[in-house]
């Protein structure tokens, strides 16, 4: 017996260490033999993990660092079959997948069909998928549509007693435009698939973009991180920022100013440039229709809003063009003001039809000061065409750059067409008939009248900086020649000041603003249609500049085909022209400079203005609400907190902004607001900000600071109307205000009257 026990303690003995023989070998085998390396990395496979780290896109910013384009988190909402369906099957009267259906539904827009099917998707082997995407409605959706869907989400896990009710919501990285519309066509858009289309998304997307990192490491088999484990990162490289020479509140009184004349005129388009003549700093440029680059799939209908006409359009010019003409008229000595000459009518060979003035008859026997007052074609043929010469003519179409493209940081820019063959061609050339150009070529072209003669290359990328080094690339004013003397320039300028200032004449009267010495010209060129002129199409437009003895912007606006009758650049452009011209001046600091009959009165109120207390705002933000607060009550100072949030994540006004010592400071905890807080006090420039913030449309009357507001809605969209005026000047607009509300119907008929005055002033508009 015993004998047989330890036989079988051996047998088992050599069994087990056979066993462990043979173990031993393979794991040598697998390990050092001719297959280790494979079976190594297998195993590396399993427990080595990489995950990306991910980059941010370059900012795109205005001038004075307000930020246009950025990337933002979003969501994306994923549903589970899996999970759904199980719910709905071990608990119908929940009814879950019925109101899932029904909540994404509201919030997405998404048809219930189609919802319902994705709910519904099973794999080959009939198992319902884990998680489906709900896309495109709910792809990269704004923090506050996945808001409504989370907080539908948490009702549901109340009801079920559930944590897991298969709605699921990804955080990801998507492109956001948080001034909506405002430039668009400048900035472009990247789409959900992170592809930059148009605009300076794409011109600059290799300095944009960035690159994605990666971090290597091993794991356990719950997935943690060993602490001796090997470790690979390699860091993400963040895209750089662009800063552009766009002023973001010129850019907002021009879209303000051109959607009111869109919807009044009802135009194939409307564009408009405002420029720095010295530097050629683009500080606003529109066209309509434009786009909502957050929502760029709603325009997927009208390709036209995502052209930028200042661009990509050419137009005949009309009789803005005789500015050049002038100028080389000047430049050459040919110009005498007080020459005279026979208007009417000119003919310039046997052959060809005579040229008219847009008045048939003409005016009599008058000088080129007042034909150019009046924008007599007659007067520019003469001094073009008859005085210059032919080769002298082109030679100054050329040198004012319309033989060629600008060269500015846009894609798609065209190039008009400036050949000339015909004399008739010339001709009518000179009084801008027969030749075509872009927007931005006539921009150009009049600054280089308006800055002493220099010929400037336009611009609008202003400063580039790379977030990892700090190094800054800054885009320097470049001069492509000098066109005119300073002499001429400042000549023409008094020359066409004649064409504003005078209000019994001058087609440009309609422009003026009293206390600024505005240079302009008015445009009307006929439509050419089906290869003759149209008797009833026009596009209408005005250029000018101001303040004439120092020049600070340039302005230029076109209206493409108004449908009103006896359209003219006069009655229908200048308008537009002056309420630009006018916010812009004073957004710069350029005060008017009144005569004695305007300033009489103002002492009081001058007096009152400089008695008010003003203080420099300090730096709360990254403070406590309660810290903030305390600061600014220990100076004296006046402030609002404006949402739940622990600390301050902005001000308004800014740091370092002087501000009476009475005007409230508003101390933004959250980054976006659900309210409209009280305004009143806030600058203009504050006013809009925070607007902004509020994701709110804003229509303001007025100069000065907020005297009052109203709150209302439109499309959907909050809209607030703010009236605004000058310090010791609040008691007059308050009453003013109430005035015209009282008046409402009177001033519709006044407007009725106003209408009237603007045909017959386009019937003296020249061509």
């Amino acid at each position: 017996m015993t004998k047989r026990i330890k036989v079988r303690t051996l047998l088992l003995g050599g069994f087990i260490t056979l066993l462990f023989v043979g173990l031993f070998v393979r794991v040598y085998w697998v390990q050092v033999g001719p297959k280790g390396a494979f079976w190594l990395n297998q195993a590396r496979q399993t427990w080595v993990t990489s995950k990306p780290l991910p980059h941010e896109r370059g900012t795109i910013s205005d001038r004075n660092g307000v930020v246009l384009a950025a990337d933002t988190t979003s969501y994306t909402l994923a549903l589970s079959p899996k999970v759904i369906n199980q719910l709905e099957k071990d608990h119908p009267t929940w009814r879950l997948l019925d109101q899932i259906v029904s909540k994404v539904h509201l919030v997405l827009g998404k048809s219930e069909s189609e919802i319902r099917t994705a709910i519904a998707a099973k794999k080959a082997d009939g198992t319902y998928y884990s998680q489906r995407e709900i896309r495109p409605e709910g792809w990269k959706m704004d923090k506050e549509v996945a808001e409504r869907l989370m907080a539908f989400r948490d009702e549901m896990r109340e009801l079920t007693n559930q944590k897991d009710v298969g709605i699921y919501f990804n955080e990801e990285q998507k492109r956001y435009y948080p001034n909506k519309s405002l430039a668009s066509q400048i900035l472009g858009y990247e789409d959900k698939d992170g592809n930059a289309i148009i605009g300076l998304e794409k011109t600059l997307d290799e300095v944009l973009r960035g690159e994605d990192g990666h971090i290597t490491y091993e794991k356990d088999g719950i997935s943690t991180q060993l602490a001796g484990g090997v470790v690979d990162v390699k860091q993400a490289v963040d895209g750089k920022d662009v800063a552009l020479t766009l002023d973001r509140d010129i850019q907002y009184y021009m879209e303000q100013a051109l959607q009111q004349a869109y919807k009044q005129y009802n135009p194939i388009s409307i564009t408009a440039i405002a420029a720095d003549p010295k530097t050629m700093d683009i500080l606003g440029m529109v066209s309509l229709p434009n786009f909502d680059p957050n929502a760029y799939w709603d325009y997927s209908s009208n390709q036209e809003a995502f052209k930028n006409n200042a661009i990509q359009s050419v137009y005949e010019p009309g009789s803005t063009f005789k500015i050049m003409t002038l100028a080389a008229a000047v430049e050459e000595g040919l110009f005498d003001p007080n020459a005279s000459y026979k208007s009417g009518s000119i003919s310039i060979s046997s052959k060809d039809k005579p040229i008219h003035d847009h008045n048939y008859s003409g005016w009599g026997t008058i000088t080129y000061l007042e034909g150019l007052k009046r924008s007599s074609n007659v007067a520019f043929v003469k001094l073009g065409y008859e005085m210059l010469g032919k080769e002298k003519f082109a030679q100054y179409i050329n040198s004012f750059g319309f033989g060629a493209k600008t060269g500015i940081e846009l894609q798609g820019e065209v190039l008009g067409k400036t050949s000339l063959t015909w004399n008739r061609d010339f001709a009518s050339a000179t009084f801008g008939q027969g030749v075509t150009v872009t927007p931005i070529q006539q921009v150009a072209a009049v600054a280089a009248v308006a800055n002493g003669g220099k010929l400037m290359q336009p611009h609008i990328v202003k400063s580039i900086t790379d977030p990892m080094t700090g190094e800054k690339t800054v885009t320097e004013p470049k001069v492509i020649r000098q066109v005119i003397s300073e002499a001429t320039s400042k000549q023409v300028g008094e020359y066409l000041e004649q064409v504003v200032s005078d209000t019994k004449i001058g087609t440009g009267r309609n422009a003026y603003i009293p206390g600024y010495r505005i240079a302009g010209k008015t445009g009307t060129a006929q439509v050419v249609v089906n290869g003759s002129y149209s008797e009833d199409k026009y596009v209408v437009s005005f250029i000018g500049y101001a303040p004439v003895e120092d020049p600070k912007i340039v302005l230029y606006i076109l209206v493409d085909q108004p449908d009103i009758p006896l359209a003219g650049g006069s009655s229908v452009a200048a308008p537009i022209f002056k309420e630009i011209m006018e916010q812009a001046l004073r957004h710069l600091g350029i005060q008017p400079n009144l005569d004695d009959v305007e300033t009489e009165g103002k002492d009081a109120e001058d007096s009152a203005e400089a008695a008010e207390v003003t203080i420099s705002v300090p730096d709360v933000t990254g403070m406590t609400a309660e810290q903030a607060a305390s600061e600014m009550s220990g100076r004296s100072l006046n402030a609002e907190v404006l949402g739940k949030g622990a600390k301050v994540l902005q001000q308004l006004p800014k740091a370092n902004s002087v501000i009476p010592s009475s005007q409230r400071i508003y101390l933004l905890t959250e980054k976006t607001l659900n309210s409209v807080p009280n305004l009143s006090g806030m600058s203009l420039r504050d006013a809009l900000e925070m607007c902004s913030l509020l994701g709110a449309k804003c229509l303001t009357n007025g100069e000065g600071y907020v005297v009052a507001q109203q709150v209302g809605k439109a499309n959907g969209e909050t809209v607030i109307t703010l009236t605004l005026a000058p310090p010791g000047q609040e008691e007059a607009a308050l009453q003013a205000l109430a005035a015209q509300r009282d008046g409402a119907q009177g001033d519709e008929a006044e407007d009725s009257e106003d209408e009237g005055a603007e045909s017959e002033a386009g019937e003296s508009e020249g061509g």
